[in-house]
């Protein structure tokens, strides 16, 4: 019978975070993650300065740092009539070094933990392996099955189970933990443009006729998306690839020649936004975080950072009670009381952020109650360097601040 003292299943930046700061602490940990590798497109590739801290404080900065990336410091809206850009977090306010956003393809993140992580003798990485059930004993789990890509199946007994597979998560399936949803304006299409070297850099906001889109700088192409009103991606699609493009070009006129490049609409995929989470990240042997306990809006960019965050405090709690192996339902009550606030407060902000900016936009409407208003938040959030910093700050690094455990910093 197989067995490690903590599963981790999923193999995303919540996983891969938590199982090398596990594995630092001597931790037995293994993660099980369904796909052969971390190559999947149209994924949250914005690096905010918390993760870049705790890359630091990690000794891995300087590796980091040769990642391919581009580096944002501003974040704009458009809005007014004429859609001109209004500032509304300047990230350069924050003390260096980390004083931006860094555009990274979240494969090279995922593939830079791994192969840290793989440094430890505790650690286990299983590629192309599926959690398909939990092992449950009175009521407490006490490991997962699995299925690989080849179709054999086994079992894998823990002291703990942690999930990190995301909005489809196996842990939701669990009628005992609950769910709070709340209604999102939008879905999302992701497709990719080519990018030329007088292009802007960096991420690129846009306007258009009932859809907003986010232009994020690849290199030598641009990774797009439009934000559309939700339910309607049949009906536009409907509608025409050439109406589409045409749409676009007029939203952001300097990419127009090469809006033709986009042949077709398998070329488009959508993305079912979803804003919930759950009421109880836990039970017995269980513990949800990232994705897998708050499923969060495009909106700031930060859903990876706060999964980030979830996995440095679970880590901070756990890392004792799973070398005394004696994990009990305090110790992992301790990591939902930790971090739901700041989930609580960043979700009431998206949701602010949807009505006020997304869904007007979508019905045709001016954001942020006009443009007069516009100018007016723009003038306040161009005030004082403090007024600056609490935008700048809440998205470089959130509600609440995490620091991970003393046994897993090895600065460099």
């Amino acid at each position: 019978m197989e067995r490690t003292t903590c599963c981790v299943v999923g193999g995303g930046p919540a996983g891969m975070v938590l199982a090398l700061l596990l594995a630092r602490a001597g931790i037995d940990v293994t993660v099980l993650e369904k796909h052969g590798d971390f190559l999947r497109d149209f994924r949250g590739d914005t690096v905010h300065p918390s993760t870049l801290a705790l890359l630091d404080d990690l000794g891995l900065a300087e590796r980091f740092g040769r990642l391919p990336q581009r580096r944002v410091r501003t974040v704009q809206l458009p809005v007014g009539a004429g859609r001109s850009n209004v500032t509304v977090a300047d990230l350069s306010v924050l003390r260096g070094p980390y004083d931006y956003v860094a555009m990274v393809p979240q494969w090279d993140l995922l593939d830079l933990l791994a192969d840290e992580a793989g440094r430890e003798p505790s650690f286990r990485l299983r590629m192309s392996t599926e959690a398909t059930s939990f092992l449950l004993d009175g009521g407490r789990v006490t490991g997962v099955r699995y299925r690989t890509c080849d179709g054999s199946t086994g079992e894998l007994r823990a002291l703990l189970t942690v999930a990190c597979d995301g909005r489809g998560s196996l842990a939701r399936s669990l009628p005992e933990l609950g769910q709070r949803r709340f209604g999102c304006p939008m879905d999302a299409w992701w497709f990719r443009l080519p990018r030329h070297e007088q292009d802007p850099r960096g991420l690129v906001g846009g306007a258009g006729d009932r859809f907003l889109t986010a232009m994020i700088d690849r290199g030598d192409y641009w990774q797009c998306a439009a934000l559309i009103p939700k339910g309607t991606d049949g009906r536009r699609r409907a509608a025409g690839l050439d109406r589409f493009r045409a749409d676009y070009a007029a939203a952001v006129p300097w990419i127009a020649d090469r809006t033709d490049h986009l042949r077709s609409w398998d070329e488009v995929r959508l993305l079912d936004v979803r804003l919930d989470r759950l009421r109880r990240w836990h039970r017995p042997g269980l513990l949800c975080i990232g994705d897998a306990a708050h499923a969060m809006s495009p909106v700031f960019g930060i859903g990876i950072n706060l999964a980030v965050e979830d996995a440095v405090a679970a880590a901070r709690y756990l890392v004792e009670p799973l070398r005394r192996t004696r994990v009990g339902l305090r110790d992992v009550r301790r990591v939902q009381r930790r971090r739901r606030p700041t989930t609580v407060i960043t979700q009431a902000l998206q949701r602010v952020a949807h009505a006020r900016v997304i869904a007007p936009v979508l019905r045709g409407q001016p954001p942020l109650g006009g443009a007069d208003r516009a100018r007016h938040m723009a003038r306040l959030l161009a005030g004082s360097r403090p007024v600056r910093r609490l935008p700048a700050y809440f998205i470089g690094y959130g509600a609440l601040r995490e620091r991970p455990p003393a046994a897993a910093v090895r600065r460099r």
